[in-house]
């Protein structure tokens, strides 16, 4: 099946699956050697890793298909539903730890074997924060909001870790067993609120979401420089769909200007609002300067004489 996405996106969503798996297999070989509760959840948490790894692949490789009839601007918007996906089953790994943990709370107990099952934590942890920050710089950088969701998600797994081990330090530290339920209870509300943060931020992509104001200002600055021989410009919009994003605004001209005239503007337009807006989808309206103008104007600039 031939895909219009970005390779790079789509090798690291699949290279991501085999890593998730990994980091699982360590931390659960972390908690089998020391028993904690603790352990369990942050493991417990990887094995959702694991399912949101396999399914942002899954939803990065659809929206790179082309646009067909039933679909005919695009899939894109399939990340998003990866990212919500994605921040549900955060919180149900939440729910999960808050199980393991509660009871715990009523017969804690010491670790076994406590240096090697923090150590074989410590490097999941670090193998996690390295790709975290790889997923969430290739994410922004090629707008795919299931990479970034998928960074952001491995991120909150090694604040997760980070916790987890400086509370069973102290409680080796201290001899209080009852730290290893309690710090388990702490991961487990942070997850919720990180799963909290990538839910309400894929329901906007969802919701045709603008651009950023800046990106928005570089469209009105590319229109206006380059709009010359039109009247004007009106009822600029735009929206981002995943990695796609979509412009449409009116463009005004004479009413006696010949039709390859106004062709001519409207790709020097295209041209202009395509170096500040790279792989944008953008469809113009011509309409004669009798009609009545309205929506958001953009003032044209006009060349001195």
């Amino acid at each position: 099946m031939a895909t219009n996405g970005n390779p790079i996106v789509t090798r690291l969503a699949l290279i991501g699956i085999p890593l998730a798996v990994f980091v699982m297999g360590l931390k659960l070989l972390a908690w089998w050697v020391t028993g904690s509760v603790a352990l369990l959840s942050d493991a417990l948490e990887s094995t959702v890793n694991v399912i949101a790894a396999v399914i942002a692949w899954g939803a990065i490789h659809y929206a790179a298909r082309p646009a067909d009839a039933t679909h005919p601007f695009g899939h894109h918007k399939a990340e998003y539903f990866s990212a919500v996906i994605e921040g549900v089953l955060i919180v149900v790994a939440a729910l999960l730890i808050l199980q393991e943990a509660v009871p715990k709370l009523r017969a804690p107990t010491l670790l076994d074997q406590p240096v090697l099952g923090l150590a074989i934590n410590l490097v999941a942890a670090l193998l996690n924060a390295v790709w975290a920050a790889i997923l969430i710089r290739v994410g922004r950088r090629h707008r795919s909001p299931a990479l970034t969701a998928d960074g952001h998600h491995i991120l909150s797994d090694v604040v997760t870790s980070a916790g987890v081990l400086v509370g069973l330090l102290l409680a080796l530290a201290t001899g209080y067993a009852i730290l290893d339920p309690v710090m388990a209870i702490f991961v487990a509300l942070n997850i919720v609120f990180q799963g909290w943060k990538i839910i309400s931020n894929s329901v906007s992509g969802l919701m045709d979401h603008a651009v950023d104001p800046a990106e928005e200002a570089a469209i009105k600055q590319a229109i206006a420089a380059h709009a010359e021989g039109s009247l004007g410009v009106h009822d600029l919009k735009t929206r981002r769909a995943g990695s796609a994003t979509f412009i449409d605004f009116h463009l005004v001209v004479p009413a006696g200007m010949a039709v390859g005239d106004a062709h001519e503007i409207c790709d020097r337009l295209e041209a202009a609002i395509e170096s500040v807006q790279p792989g944008a989808q953008i469809a113009i309206h011509v309409e004669p300067e009798t009609e009545k103008a309205h929506g958001i104007r953009v003032r044209v600039e006009r060349a001195a004489p």
